[in-house]
């Protein structure tokens, strides 16, 4: 499929998530710059990055229920519009010297929070701007593009923008959220409403989304392995920089070129992961991903030098994004449309409750016993659960559960 059968609508689509990326990697490490000028006590400091990692938590179930009963396509417009209007007040008050940590712990939390209903809503849109067959490299688009502004271009020019004007970086992010949502008001609407009007409670719509799941045996047995794996990521993500110099004898002048492996791996994968699922079919694409990760994690496990530890990083990273494209293309294909805000809402939040946990046993593994183990335990993980996810996935058992391979 050549890169114009995509279509106009998707290439706004994509427009917007990469302009939305951008901002994003400005603001992030712009706001723990501008925390660490108002104050030096770490607790006051992390607690902005737990703001920003509460609302997922908290209203990631919500956000999936409003993303089923609203018109996706104008409710990330309005949302990128708000979150427009809290970053450009935000980055007014930097410039005329009147931020406190009070506004960067609101701001924060409420990009957050309304990211979670955005999130919600693109997952769910996606499905009705290109056909079911060009979900996998639709998906490796869009995590292509974000991995570039958001790793190459982002990244990078947020401290500079931070040095030249603190100010600089949340003004920018501004205009990237605005730009989005005149993109994505541009998206032509769905020929059928993908979604309906509902009058039941949020709660018993959160309890439809989640019985579906649950229902769905192929989709809700994997989305438990995903929450495994994410033990043993996660953990190998809290302990990289120790793992990376007292293992790897990484220099420290040179950990930025050794974690920009794994940048350029996830890059490598979602711009391969069309093709992979074209080739192989969908599913056995997936299980052949997993496999490759067990291989690159039990690699980076063993290895004892900054070259085959930095290779093993960029496989891993690169299946990461492969299978986060082609297994959300597998639920967009097989979840009623009505159904995806709160299905995908649902998935994520199972994922994310088990990130915070591997990341702590990770760093009371690691101080008690080195980050060796941690490591060696992280491959042993990942394996039980591509095991596990190979019978799972066998076309036989797809077949004898209603699934597609």
């Amino acid at each position: 499929m050549t890169s114009s059968a995509l279509g106009r609508d998707f290439r706004l689509l994509w427009s917007a998530a990469v302009s939305s990326r951008f901002g994003d990697a400005l603001r992030t490490p712009a706001l723990a710059l501008l925390a660490a000028t108002l104050t030096r006590d770490p607790r006051v400091i992390a607690a902005v990055t737990v703001a920003g990692q509460l609302p997922p938590l908290l209203f990631g179930l919500i956000g999936g229920v409003y993303a089923d009963r609203w018109d996706r396509r104008r409710t990330m417009a309005l949302v990128d519009g708000v979150r427009a209007g809290v970053v450009a007040a935000l980055a007014v008050a930097v410039a005329l010297d009147h931020a406190r940590i009070a506004a960067l712990l609101v701001a924060a939390f409420l990009l957050a929070a309304l990211g979670t209903l955005f999130d919600s809503a693109s997952f769910a849109l996606l499905p009705t701007v290109v056909p079911p067959d060009a979900l996998p490299r639709a998906n490796g688009r869009l995590q292509a593009g974000s991995a570039v502004a958001g790793g190459f271009l982002g990244a990078p020019a947020a401290g500079v923008l931070f040095a030249v004007a603190p100010a600089l970086p949340f003004a920018l992010d501004a205009v990237t959220f605005a730009v989005a949502a005149l993109l994505v008001l541009a998206v032509a609407p769905a020929p059928e409403a993908s979604v309906k009007a509902r009058r039941g409670s949020v709660w018993g719509e959160i309890g439809e989304g989640v019985r579906w799941l649950r229902a769905h045996r192929t989709l809700w047995r994997v989305t438990l392995l995903a929450a495994a794996s994410n033990l043993a990521i996660s953990g190998i993500i809290a302990v990289l920089v120790l793992y990376a110099l007292d293992v790897l004898r990484v220099p420290p002048a040179g950990y930025g070129l050794f974690a920009a492996s794994a940048i350029l791996g996830g890059l490598a994968g979602a711009l391969g992961a069309g093709r992979l699922a074209a080739r192989l079919g969908t599913v056995p694409a997936l299980r052949a991903v997993l496999a490759a990760q067990t291989v690159a994690l039990t690699g980076f496990a063993l290895a004892r030098h900054p070259v085959p530890g930095g290779i093993a990083l960029a496989v891993f990273a690169a299946g990461t994004v492969v299978w986060n494209s082609l297994w959300a293309s597998y639920g967009q294909q097989h979840v009623p449309s009505g159904l995806l805000g709160r299905v995908g809402a649902a998935q994520r939040m199972v994922g994310l409750l088990t990130a915070p946990l591997g990341a702590a046993l990770a760093g009371i593994a690691a101080a008690a016993y080195g980050t060796v183990p941690v490591a060696g335990a992280a491959a042993a993980t990942f394996a039980l659960v591509t095991s596990a996810a190979w019978r799972i996935l066998r076309p036989a058992a797809l077949l004898s559960r209603g699934g597609v391979a």
